[in-house]
């Protein structure tokens, strides 16, 4: 994956409390500046993920208006396990 460079400034405290938590994770600044902005954008399809909750309703099983909750906690550990 070609990255590209940019450059971003930060106030002081902003810098210090990621780099900290770059640290605590054992990744650089710039990986979790990455990582932070994947999560961002994956919010901003939030569309799409309602309509695939909503869609739940099509799935045929009749007991998702009881199960519904358990559908989507699988539907969310599904997505995840695919990152």
């Amino acid at each position: 994956m070609a990255l590209k460079r940019t450059q971003v400034y930060l106030e002081p405290e902003q810098h210090r409390l990621l780099k900290r938590e770059a640290e605590a994770k054992g990744i650089s600044l710039a990986e979790l500046l990455r990582r932070l902005a994947r999560d961002y954008l994956r919010k901003e399809t939030s569309r799409e993920d309602f309509f695939r909750i909503v869609g739940l309703g099509k799935s045929g099983s009749s007991d998702a208006a009881e199960e519904h909750d358990r559908y989507i906690s699988e539907a969310i550990s599904r997505d995840e396990n695919l990152r």
